[in-house]
């Protein structure tokens, strides 16, 4: 057997002998090590060493992280399925379901066809982020493997480096940080940057390798005197300087476009205290003897960050003017902010892995959000929207707001209210019809701020969420949740008009006789809709309920078409209209009466266009109302059948609206701007603010041309920014 095989199985024999003790879980280590050497035996690296070195490295990185035997087994055979040909099936059987699934879950992907790398590529991540949503061991495991593939990069093509580089820098990186393991994300950053941008990474290294005698000697005196004052004060301890990390430096140097002598923490000290000592107790005691600088305190304990990070940082001006950054936290916090997740995932006898995964649920609270956004995900969807979606909502997230509970939601620069809505809940999100910031109400396009409390205002009678939103929200999230929304609320909505459309049909097949008639079945209305450019029966009736076609136009079509109709007995059917009769002042056609009073009623003011229906009154002739007026829906005996002359010259009709927004200034204004837009004249508006002191309610007279017009108006007004609902009103 090869040497470096032999050294590294010592190790690994060496390191889980400190943390396992049960026989069985250390004869399941050496079961699972014995059968990768045997399966991977033969196949090389591109090192020159045996395969099988690397898998054994990852399952030494997995135990000097202490985890649990199963989860070190899969790093020993996490690339058995994909270089081996061994099936799942077997893993089961000679280990055990819970490692056969790990080990599935971080084997890439393959025996598909895609359109290019980037789909391949994002594909296999999100097969990766699913599977960890479920098993927070399947990303430790990926995240190992990652960085000792990073580590040994150097055998790989320039190409290839980069290739590999970019997606650590990408996606690993970003989600070791989540996770709070800093000692990963950091080596995995420098060794990206190393192979992406070589001149760079020298540069900055030969900048830090300058002056790092001097430095050196700087933090070395300054911790000989903080450890002395900890000691005159009992104070136990450890204290070390802390290197800045490559990437680290050149971020601060790029992105924020600081000098290299500006960033400040390039002289670090931290302190880690034993449990039992409060760290704010260090603090006092340091910033009672040197001065702190004004605005650089961060208090991540009280206040942790989102991958559980804890500790005290300040700013302070030493001697000779030096300025240091000092990190001061308990070997408990410490732990954590190294090692994260990991920390926590210390192997324990007998706890469970859905306990543990629970409480890393709870202690990681953008991880639950983590979890709804691939539960929205299936199979069918796109990986590649479905990767700018973690990258954006949970890499990106950096503004901490709050609940007016105290939970923290994390959230991607520029997010709003909409964006913390749709976090919370989606039911929130649809219902949104306001937001209080910090105690003020605030429009919903509000961009939110770290600390910011925001309590969101919902209505039961909302429409839901307006088109205007995906304008200005900023998470993949709530963009994906309102554009679902959208579209089955379209689909509704085309749904009955189409059923409106087949009834308008039928009631001129029947009006024209033509039930028993082969004129109007499906395959002869379909061979005439090529020529409104219309393909099925089901746009046909779209268009007819839309307006957009007409009876008229349809049944003229189908005549001209079967013009020998005539000849086959149906010529009565289509003959020349009757002589045009008297119409009312209203314009409005009574079947089979030449002459009777007809007005329109005043309740539901219906409009030329509208479907109506008559009502015979006592002495007042036909009242004409819009057929879903509520004052007439209980009448059955007293309706007549009423209809619109085509021929009648329109005029205008009144038509009194009812707006419901959220109350911001200028409102009135935009209404009445749109109002003029679209050409409809005002006779009166009044608006006034609801009790609840978030809305305004405003209630506008206006002249349209028909009910294509007030459609069009209305559907304007509710696009109206912090409009919620635009209703006609029925007296």
């Amino acid at each position: 057997m090869h040497e470096r095989v032999i050294q590294l199985q010592d190790a690994l024999r060496h390191q889980i002998s400190l943390y396992l003790v049960n026989d069985q879980d250390i004869a399941l280590i050496n079961k699972a090590m014995a059968f990768a050497i045997e399966k991977h035996d033969g196949q090389m690296r591109k090192s020159g060493e045996p395969y099988v070195t690397h898998v054994i490295e990852v399952a030494l990185l997995l135990a000097q992280l202490r985890v649990g035997p199963s989860t070190i087994c899969a790093g020993l055979l996490h690339d058995t399925l994909e270089d081996c040909g061994v099936s799942k099936d077997e893993i089961k059987k000679l280990f055990s379901a819970d490692i056969a699934t790990i080990v599935e879950s971080v084997t890439k992907i393959g025996n598909l066809s895609f359109k290019d790398e980037k789909e391949y590529l994002a594909v296999n991540h999100r097969k990766i982020f699913i599977a960890m949503a479920k098993d927070i061991r399947v990303i430790l495991v990926k995240l190992v493997d990652r960085l000792h593939n990073m580590r040994t990069l150097g055998f790989q093509s320039e190409e290839k480096q980069k290739k590999i580089a970019a997606e650590t820098l990408d996606v690993y990186a970003p989600i070791a940080h989540r996770l709070g393991i800093s000692e990963i994300k950091n080596e995995l950053e420098d060794l990206s940057f190393h192979y992406l941008y070589p001149e760079k990474y020298y540069n900055v290294a030969n900048l830090v390798e300058t002056r790092k005698a001097e430095r050196d000697q700087q933090v070395t005196d300054m911790i000989n005197d903080i450890s002395n004052l900890l000691n005159e004060h009992g104070l136990n301890h450890r204290i070390f300087g802390r290197s800045k990390h490559l990437y680290s430096i050149h971020k601060k140097m790029t992105v924020k476009n600081k000098r290299f002598d500006e960033i400040l923490d390039l002289l670090a000290i931290r302190i880690i205290t034993s449990d039992n000592v409060n760290p704010y107790e260090v603090l006092g005691y340091i910033h009672a003897t040197y001065r702190p600088i004004p605005g650089r305190l961060k208090d991540y304990i009280a206040m942790p960050k989102m991958n559980m990070y804890q500790s005290l940082h300040t700013t302070i001006v030493g001697d000779g003017g030096h300025i240091f950054e000092v990190q001061i936290r308990t070997e408990s916090m410490d732990a954590i902010a190294e090692r994260g997740v990991a920390a926590h995932w210390r192997y324990k006898e007998g706890a469970t892995r859905d306990k543990d995964q629970k409480e890393i649920e709870e202690r990681l609270t953008w991880f639950k959000d983590f979890g709804l956004l691939s539960t929205d995900v299936d199979d069918d969807d796109n990986a590649q929207e479905y990767m700018e979606a973690v990258q954006k909502d949970i890499f990106e997230a950096n503004v901490y707001v709050m609940t007016p509970k105290g939970r923290v939601i994390d959230l991607p620069n520029g997010s709003t209210p909409i964006d913390f809505a749709y976090r919370i809940h989606t039911d929130v999100g649809h219902s949104t019809i306001g937001a209080i910031i910090n105690g003020v109400l605030l429009p919903i396009n509000t961009q939110l701020k770290t600390g910011d409390v925001v309590q969101i205002r919902t209505t039961k009678q909302s429409n839901g969420p307006s088109e205007d939103w995906l304008k200005f929200v900023k998470t993949s999230h709530a963009r994906v949740k309102i554009r679902n929304f959208l579209q089955k609320k379209e689909e509704v909505e085309r749904k009955a008009t189409i059923v409106k459309g087949e009834q308008i049909f039928k009631d001129e097949v029947k009006k024209r006789g033509l039930e028993n008639s082969e004129l109007v079945t499906r395959a002869k209305v379909e061979s005439v809709l090529h020529q409104f450019n219309l393909k099925t029966m089901d746009e046909c009736y779209y268009a007819l309920a839309a307006r957009s076609l007409t009876t008229a136009a349809l049944f003229e079509k189908l005549v001209v078409q079967h013009k020998n109709i005539l000849d086959l007995g149906f010529g009565r059917l289509f003959k020349a209209a009757p002589p045009k009769k008297t119409i009312s002042k209203s314009g409005i056609k009574v079947s089979g009466v030449d002459s009777m009073m007809i007005s329109l009623s005043q309740c539901c003011k219906p409009v030329y266009g509208d479907e109506i229906i008559g009502y015979i009154t006592k002495g007042q002739g036909v009242k004409v109302h819009r057929i879903d007026c509520p004052n007439i829906v209980k009448e059955k005996n007293r309706l007549i059948d009423v209809m619109w002359d085509e021929a009648f010259d329109k005029g205008k009709y009144e038509v009194e609206l009812s707006i419901l927004a959220n109350d911001r200034s200028y409102l009135l204004t935009d209404i009445v701007t749109i109002v003029s837009q679209y050409k409809a004249s005002i006779q009166s508006v009044n608006s006034v603010v609801n009790e609840d002191k978030v809305t305004a309610t405003t209630t506008i007279k206006v002249n349209v041309d028909d009910s294509d017009h007030l459609q069009v108006l209305m559907v304007n007004l509710r696009k109206v920014n912090s409009v919620i609902r635009v209703e006609r009103i029925t007296r």
